[in-house]
């Protein structure tokens, strides 16, 4: 996977990814209108299907809502790297089929707005510069869950 990495701190939590008003939406393309708002209020106009977010520690802290992972899906993020997710926000994001790669160290190496490059089967990370991060590689069970498109596709698949 390429694309270019949007960068956000530490401590992300659900009601910045999607704040609490749009809750009453359960759909993609309304939630992904919505995406980031709070810190960056053209973050889905600008956005680009294939692209990542790069975060802290911590992303997706708060309330256990779906909505959330429901709009990042929703406006094209391929992938979430972040140093460390909050437990409940990781079941959610695979439930959903988005990727979260946990990498310790990410956020001092990628820069907002550069090009990098995900190999999942290698567990690495590419900047642009061509230095590389790993991350904690995803297990086969949870890659067919993600390559369906989430729990509810992998399980009628079944």
């Amino acid at each position: 996977m390429k694309g270019k990495a949007w960068k956000f701190g530490n401590d992300i939590d659900t009601d910045i990814i999607v704040p609490g008003r749009y809750l009453i939406y359960t759909d993609e393309e309304r939630l992904s209108q919505h995406c980031m708002e709070g810190l960056d209020p053209h973050f889905n106009e600008k956005c680009e299907k294939g692209d990542f977010i790069v975060a802290g520690k911590n992303f997706g802290c708060g309330s256990s809502r779906e909505h959330a992972p429901i709009a990042l899906k929703g406006v094209g993020i391929s992938a979430v790297i972040a140093e460390s997710f909050a437990r409940i926000f990781y079941r959610n994001a695979t439930n959903v089929g988005v990727p979260l790669l946990e990498a310790p160290g990410i956020s001092e190496l990628i820069d907002d707005g550069e090009e990098i490059k995900v190999d999942m089967n290698k567990g690495t990370i590419t900047a642009s510069n061509g230095e590389e991060i790993k991350f904690k590689k995803l297990p086969p069970f949870m890659l067919e869950i993600l390559n369906q498109g989430g729990l509810i596709e992998y399980l009628k698949n079944k």
